[in-house]
């Protein structure tokens, strides 16, 4: 049984394809990098980024200059954790992460045009020139002009694949030549070389190719324009005084589903029983869809499939449980689960333990009301009678005649379409009080993403006292209903958006600034009216009963614009009311409450800035004020922390501050408005580097005075004047 789990984001891709600002013109491989979260990015033009997958932020990035073209993938060496390019064809490159200008690191220049550079889990990389030669990297690095045979004569290659056969390294390539196909495998350390003849297919020529090694003989699967992948095995141990032979090959799957052919661009090996197609799914009568699909091979069954509407440029990357390929201008990453190959998981009956794992990952939108109810009944503890071993057609049948007060998700999913909200939610309260059920989360996850996709057809249907329920008591993602807070952002629920912001760690940065948008935009009036927690904000906002916020408070032995000016007493007592001098919060309590929680969300800077470039001008004054007036009140506490429930930090303000002003520095300077609040924030930061500049200056002199306490006998009574130059 295979699955295709959550997805998401790991980069953008600019107009040309490529990553950031689109340099270049498309993606040219994905590589894995040292540690098994990361991967190395190559565009087709001057750029390699390194990203920590889990995080979807890059680690990263080189280029080289102007002029200059990577031509083949950068990958890592995995001995010395360095990492080579080749640029021009000719020009190898090494860096670590350390460096950052490429044309200050290790450089040689070759005697031959490289073709790739093929990176081994435990020894050297091998380097496969255009010639069909091959080197490993110490060997070529000894002598960088050294001469390159060419094996091949008038031939291209088009694929190439490395392996390790023991400690013996193992390299294979297909060429092509006036419509021929050959294939060669060569053992780099035994200088053995031998070549075959790919047996033409009539009508239809390969487009992808992959492999692996089992057992000394080399399977090779090639995917052809006919919509099939085939089967062809290469043994190892050869004579090498034998001529060219000519390979046969054996059926391997039939892309072909319930009459409707999959046009597949390329695929990957995920086991023995298994492979990942990405193609476009041609139905007769209706446009071409591009899919992402996994089939058993055993069994010539299609698993599971992900409807990509945005378009791919054909290339599917597989590494570790992630699938990589791009999505339209993103690079998008399908997390995917694999069970070992049986007849009952294939036709979708695996009864035993491990299909809860799998089971409720499901394409809910995809799935027909049959298939939903048998799905979750074999998760849960339903006994169904005898008659349930059933064909597909019949399956209506059977929830007919499953006992009323046995409660399902499946039957729950059935009624969804005509239920009001009250009886769902109704019917909803005894499934959260199972959290114990195996997969809970997947089926809340399920559950939910049913919901909304009602929402969306029905305006009037919106079960918000059950969505808040289940997020406040779950620790769900933004992955498991990625599209709850876009139907909440619709209706302008912000109760919802808050809860959603505090608890799901994975939220997009494009729904953060959605959330946030609206938050600055919604009136207090509205808010008046709307169930807001006010937390995060109760302990250093006071509200009073004709809503102006008032603020009596002790300011403790720490830093204050006051103090430094007219006072050094210890203690001052303020009452702060509403001014125009950062001193106030410039927005209601509610409003507050709502962009902590933004405050608290994650985020990577690099996705997050061009959004908040689209803010509008006033709405990033207005979020400038308030952030402006919390870094005010974090530097009047000596532990420079707000009091409260999920109050954020200043470390939080201070990167929300700077993001903010990269976005809009030159709209800010040209804004009257702002020019008042930004000279004010210039004189407040100002003196506060002046005040703990002051605090260094007499650092050395209190531990100096630490020292001589502890060397000095305590006496009974004594009094000593200590003075400090």
């Amino acid at each position: 049984m295979a699955a295709l789990c959550e997805a998401f984001t790991l980069c953008g891709l600019g107009p040309s394809g490529g990553v950031g600002l689109g340099v270049g013109g498309g993606v040219l491989a994905l590589e894995p990098g040292r540690d098994p979260d990361h991967v190395l990015l190559t565009d087709r033009g001057r750029t390699a980024t390194l990203f920590k997958v889990s995080d979807q932020k890059p680690l990263g990035c080189w280029s080289v200059k102007h002029g200059q073209i990577i031509t083949c993938p950068v990958v890592c060496n995995f001995e010395t954790h360095e990492y080579i390019a080749v640029h021009d064809d000719k020009v190898l490159r090494i860096w670590k992460d350390e460096d950052v200008n490429l044309d200050k690191v290790f450089k040689a220049t070759l005697s031959a045009d490289v073709y790739r550079i093929h990176s081994l889990s435990h020894g050297e990389p091998l380097v496969l020139f255009k010639g069909g030669g091959v080197r490993t990297l110490d060997v070529l690095l000894e002598a960088p002009q050294q001469e390159i045979e060419n094996v091949i004569s008038d031939e291209v290659i088009k694929w190439s694949e490395a392996f390790l056969e023991g400690q013996q390294p193992v390299l294979i390539f297909t060429t092509e030549k006036d419509g021929d196909f050959f294939v060669y495998v060569q053992k780099v350390k035994m200088n053995s070389l031998h070549k075959y003849k790919l047996k033409q297919q009539e009508l239809s020529n390969p487009l992808s190719f992959t492999a692996y090694i089992k057992k000394q003989i080399i399977i090779l699967l090639c995917l052809y324009s006919n919509d099939s992948v085939y089967k062809v095995l290469i043994p190892l141990q050869q004579n090498g005084e034998e001529e060219e032979q000519t390979l046969s090959k054996s059926l391997l799957l039939n892309l072909s589903i319930c009459g409707s052919v999959l046009k597949g661009t390329s695929f990957v090996v995920i086991d023995k029983d298994h492979v990942a197609v990405l193609g476009s799914l041609a139905v007769s009568g209706e446009e071409s869809k591009e899919c992402l699909t996994i089939w058993n091979t055993k069994f010539q069954t299609l698993q599971t499939s992900k409807e990509l509407p945005l378009g791919t440029s054909g290339q599917l990357w597989c590494y570790g449980d992630k699938f990589f390929f791009t999505h339209g201008k993103v690079l998008t990453v399908v997390i995917y689960k694999c069970e070992t190959s049986s007849l009952a998981a294939a036709v979708g009956k695996l009864k035993d333990s491990q299909t809860s794992d799998i089971s409720p990952f499901v394409n809910w939108n995809t799935l027909g009301d049959e298939e939903l109810v048998v799905s979750f009944q074999s998760q849960q503890s339903v006994a169904l009678k005898p008659e349930s071993k059933m064909t597909l057609r019949s399956r209506r049948n059977i929830v007919a005649k499953v006992q009323p007060e046995t409660f399902t998700v499946g039957q729950f999913l059935l009624n969804i379409k005509d239920t009001s909200a009250a009886a769902i939610e109704d019917e909803l309260r005894p499934l959260l009080s199972k959290a114990q059920m195996p997969d809970f989360q997947a089926t809340i996850g399920c559950v939910i993403t049913a919901l909304i996709n009602r929402c969306k057809t029905d305006p009037m249907f919106y079960p918000q006292n059950f969505l808040v329920q289940v997020i406040q008591k779950r620790e769900l993602s933004y992955s498991l209903c990625p599209d709850l807070m876009a139907v909440a952002l619709e209706k302008k629920d912000v109760h919802l958006l808050q809860i959603c912001l505090q608890r799901f760690p994975d939220i997009p940065e494009e729904i953060t600034y959605a959330c946030l948008k609206v938050f600055l935009s919604i009136s207090d009036d509205y808010l008046e009216r709307t169930d807001v927690n006010l937390e995060s904000v109760v302990c250093y906002i006071d509200i009073e009963p004709n809503n102006k916020e008032v603020k009596t408070e002790v300011v403790e032995n720490g830093f204050n614009t006051e103090l430094e000016e007219n006072s050094c007493n210890n203690t001052v007592l303020k009452e702060t009311r509403m001014t125009n001098d950062g001193e106030f919060c410039p927005v209601g309590p509610r409003k507050a409450a709502l962009l902590n929680a933004v405050l608290h969300s994650a985020y990577s800077e690099t996705f997050l800035l061009p959004h908040l470039k689209d803010l509008p001008a006033q709405q990033a004054v207005l979020f400038l004020r308030y952030l402006y007036y919390l870094y005010v009140k974090c530097s009047e506490k000596i532990n420079t922390t707000l009091p409260g429930m999920l109050s954020p930090t200043i470390n939080q303000i201070m990167d929300w501050m700077c993001l903010l002003l990269d976005a809009h520095f030159t709209v800010m300077v040209m804004l009257p408005e702002a020019k008042g609040l930004l000279s004010s924030l210039h004189k407040f930061v100002r003196a506060q580097v002046r005040f703990y500049s002051e605090l260094n200056k007499i650092e050395g002199s209190l531990r100096e005075l630490q020292r001589l306490k502890r060397q000095k006998d305590s006496q009974a009574y004594s009094i000593e004047v200590l003075e400090l130059i």
